[in-house]
């Protein structure tokens, strides 16, 4: 009988070391409210082509709350507006990790792909878009004008003719 007790109580504290902290957890649309503020905020800021104190703004949103994908794809829109492609990625990167079928964020990352001249991998983000909004969605149609487009940064950048020394 002792043995069974002594067991009965290690068994008791292994289960509730090992148990995950199901209280101290949110779901990922269950952001802090001064996340949503800040956020909020950097989308008027964008709006309105204050791109620096848009992302000061959105980047409060992530240090209040680090799992507001919303304000990740945000910063990515920012980027874009500054032909920083590659950030723009990366941020969409960050949003699609918290949640791999969000459409803005496939779509942002998509537009970024685009303007880097990657357009498989714009393609290959348009088909998994187009299995998500399977009754169709805004984001196919932004990131399918996108692909036909091509890349607009590039094409301007580019010289009619090179340069002779």
């Amino acid at each position: 009988m002792r043995l069974s007790a002594v067991a009965t109580a290690l068994i008791s504290l292994v289960s509730v070391a090992f148990a995950p902290p199901a209280a101290g957890q949110r779901a990922d649309d269950q952001i802090l409210p001064k996340s949503a503020v800040f956020q909020r905020q950097g989308e008027e800021l964008l709006a309105a082509g204050k791109l620096e104190q848009a992302e000061d703004s959105l980047e409060a949103a992530l240090t209040a709350d680090p799992r507001n994908r919303w304000a990740f794809v945000d910063i990515a829109r920012v980027a874009e507006r500054q032909h920083l492609y590659g950030k723009a990625v990366r941020m969409t990167s960050k949003a699609l990790l918290l949640e791999p079928n969000d459409p803005n964020a496939i779509a942002v990352q998509g537009e970024a792909m685009v303007e880097l001249g990657a357009t498989a991998r714009a393609q290959a983000n348009l088909q998994k878009l187009q299995t998500i909004c399977a009754k169709g969605c805004p984001q196919v149609a932004q990131l399918s004008s996108a692909i036909a487009r091509g890349p607009t940064v590039a094409a301007a950048k580019a010289p009619a003719t090179p340069k002779t020394d």
